[in-house]
């Protein structure tokens, strides 16, 4: 049983990763941006029973919630909805993934904020980042986040990361990303490049991280769990029509569990 620290456990993502992991046995501290939202969303009755707490750490604000679409912003929509404030558990929910007993810990954080970031990672044995803002720039918050990532894991003593990337940052040709082509929507490239700017600071640090990148196709929150994905290289996948962030927490919470790829990003499909 390990314990696990998850940015951005309130979207589509999160949600997703928190409860794969707690069916697994592991302890999750999950961080939002209102505890008070999450009673009863990972197997709890209520905040504070079923072994859920919540508690304030830090300052507040993994992020509001963003809308995706298909293709190329379909791995946007991954990342976006991955720092919402609770868009993303009532798919969850009708989804059928709840956990029974859960051994969750709920709190308010700040991924950009490396004392709330060291705060709340203390104790732990590895972190997932699944949150983002969609009120700033998306350089400006991923930047700010990877820095804060990077400073405050390492005073916690937490040297493993697994963060959800965008599939857009990986390559159609050698040398060349899908969000380099010309017909690459503009809107995109930006958020795309917030996300870039994320791992210039990853690469340059020490930390054990890896980088899961979803297809850049739509990311169904309904779908249910296979279990079934497999592990690429920094190519674009052959696609599926859809991949389902069931499937992806449970991609997130095997490199947390077995650490398989380092300090690297990776394509994550069916």
């Amino acid at each position: 049983m390990s314990k696990i620290v998850v940015f951005g456990a309130g979207g589509r993502a999160g949600v997703r990763v928190v409860a794969e992991a707690v069916e697994r046995g592991h302890e999750v501290t999950a961080v939002v941006r209102d505890p008070g939202k999450y009673a009863g969303v990972w197997g709890s009755s209520g905040t504070g029973s079923s072994g859920v707490s919540s508690s304030r750490v830090g300052s507040s604000g993994t992020g509001p919630s963003g809308a995706g679409a298909s293709g190329a912003r379909s791995s946007e929509a991954a990342s976006s909805e991955a720092g919402s404030s609770g868009a993303g558990f009532s798919g969850m929910r009708s989804s059928g993934m709840r956990s029974s007993g859960a051994r969750v810990r709920v709190v308010a954080g700040d991924v950009t904020d490396l004392a709330s970031v060291a705060e709340v990672a203390a104790g732990h044995d590895a972190a997932v980042q699944v949150a983002a803002r969609l009120d700033v720039s998306s350089e400006e918050f991923y930047t700010a986040a990877a820095r804060a990532l990077v400073g405050g894991l390492g005073q916690a003593g937490v040297s493993r990361l697994v963060a959800v990337g965008i599939g857009s940052l990986l390559e159609v040709s050698p040398g060349v990303r899908l969000v380099d082509t010309p017909d690459f929507p503009a809107e995109a490239r930006a958020f795309s490049l917030g996300h870039a700017a994320e791992l210039e600071v990853f690469e340059k640090s020490g930390l054990d991280w890896v980088v899961l990148a979803p297809p850049p196709v739509f990311l169904d929150e309904s779908a249910s769990r296979t279990g079934r994905y497999r592990i690429g290289g920094g190519e674009v996948p052959a696609l599926e029509p859809v991949f389902s962030f069931a499937d992806l927490g449970v991609a997130v919470v095997d490199e947390v569990e077995r650490p398989r790829h380092h300090r690297v990003q990776v394509a994550v499909s069916y």
